[in-house]
């Protein structure tokens, strides 16, 4: 199933990729469905083979269903060796608070629960942790990177000059359908800074948002600010919400929420990033980025 292309300056990109698949010997591939960790769990088990490589999804609250079945099928599709690890981020006050540093406990509980896999090795060789981080990802606000890199995990599709659109694109040279899938963050990631996460709240989320799958969504978020839920989608599906708004309403009322709103800014990934400019949300000792 490897690419063949008649170009070898076509091919460097790839190449690089392998190179730096190699170079770390067995991985252990932080495996969350996403079209970033798909490919690169892809290129791992095409470029090093299945007794190389391990796929492992995180499995908590905070991941969507629809997410955790998405990675069980790509596993059966592509021949991955795959399983899963549970995490329990809600457990720590330092993450539950939900304050600038959130991603860094995260991504702190994600490494210890996938150090047993990599000690364990493969083939008598301890294994190298590895996140679907690219080049873009390394301009946002995201401390869960830090706490992954002090770890030991790797980001190979950094090191080999990938950006999302490189991911994207080689995606779909190669085949791969995860090549248009939209982005899929954490579902934390919908709670304001210093709104406490709870269960509660990322249950309220989840059945909002696989609501609106379930009309046919693809590309959303659905924001959480108490009883009031804001939806977000691509500008150019606004009509259509609002065409339906009908059954948008009862979707999200039906996971629990009093208020409906939409936000007319249109899709963001990120964008509650945007309340750390002043830097008062960034806990003593935190390690923004």
């Amino acid at each position: 199933m490897s690419a063949t292309m008649s170009d070898p300056a076509d091919r460097s990109g790839l190449e690089a990729l392998r190179h730096q698949l190699e170079h770390l010997g067995p991985v252990v591939v932080a495996f969350s469905g996403g079209a970033d960790s798909a490919f690169l769990a892809w290129v791992a088990h095409d470029t090093l083979g299945p007794d190389r490589v391990r796929c492992v999804t995180a499995v908590s609250p905070s991941l969507a269903p629809e997410e955790r079945a998405d990675c069980r099928a790509l596993a059966l599709e592509w021949g991955l060796r795959h399983s899963e690890v549970d995490t329990d981020e809600l457990a720590d006050p330092a993450y539950a608070v939900n304050d600038a540093t959130r991603c860094f406990h995260c991504k702190s509980s994600l490494m210890e629960a996938l150090a047993p896999a990599a000690e364990r090795g493969m083939g008598g060789q301890r294994a190298t942790v590895v996140l679907g981080v690219n080049l873009d990802d390394l301009g946002d606000h995201r401390p869960g990177q830090q706490a992954a890199a002090e770890r030991g995990a790797r980001f190979p599709l950094v090191d080999a000059g990938f950006s999302k659109a490189d991911v994207r694109n080689w995606s779909r040279r190669l085949g791969l359908r995860t090549w248009d899938k939209p982005a899929a963050a954490c579902l934390a990631s919908r709670v304001p800074y210093g709104t406490p996460v709870t269960l509660g709240t990322l249950r309220s989320v989840t059945d909002a948002e696989s609501g609106l799958r379930a009309l046919g969504f693809r590309q959303l978020r659905v924001r959480h600010y108490g009883d009031t839920a804001r939806i977000e989608v691509p500008a150019e599906d606004l009509p259509t919400v609002v065409a339906r708004r009908l059954e948008v309403s009862h979707a999200v009322h039906a996971a629990g929420y009093r208020y409906v709103t939409l936000d007319l800014d249109g899709f963001r990934s990120g964008n509650l990033n945007g309340q750390l400019a002043g830097g008062s949300l960034v806990a003593s000792g935190g390690r923004p980025q």
